[in-house]
């Protein structure tokens, strides 16, 4: 038996939206409004993979807990920097893991402080953070009217 490459566009539009209990111009608006990118033929049809589905069926939970479409994007690119950030964070570990030896990876060192310092400072240059100088806010934020 084959196995299902699950990212793979196999379903129309029509049946997409049959098997996720959604109108079709409703998985249009959610494409339109980038929440999932559907394949497309050579002639521009749209095909639909089984993780789109789940991805669709993810967006119809998350808006009937309440969250708008708007939110639920916020939601999928928090999910995909959380999922990039933990990749990062294994490749980083496994590099420091390599490095040291045996006996190093018993105790706790200055190496190893020395490493978290460089993690730290790679984490305060992250896209999206405006404010460099002030890694933990603003030292005199404004103040309420009192």
């Amino acid at each position: 038996m084959t196995q299902v490459d699950p990212d793979q566009g196999v379903y129309g539009i029509s049946v997409a939206a049959e098997l996720v209990e959604m109108g079709a111009q409703t998985l249009r608006q959610y494409e339109a409004r980038g929440l999932l990118e559907p394949d497309r033929t050579a002639g521009g049809t749209r095909r639909y993979s089984p993780n789109d589905l789940d991805r669709l069926r993810r967006i119809a939970g998350l808006l009937d807990a309440g969250v708008n479409l708007a939110g639920i994007g916020m939601v999928f690119d928090l999910e995909r920097q959380n999922h990039d950030l933990t990749e990062q964070n294994t490749r980083l570990r496994a590099m420091r893991g390599a490095a040291m030896t045996p006996d190093e990876s018993d105790t706790t060192n200055h190496a190893d402080a020395a490493g978290e310092a460089d993690l730290l400072d790679q984490a305060a240059d992250l896209p999206g953070d405006e404010d460099d100088d002030y890694p933990l806010g603003d030292p005199d934020p404004p103040q309420a009217p009192g």
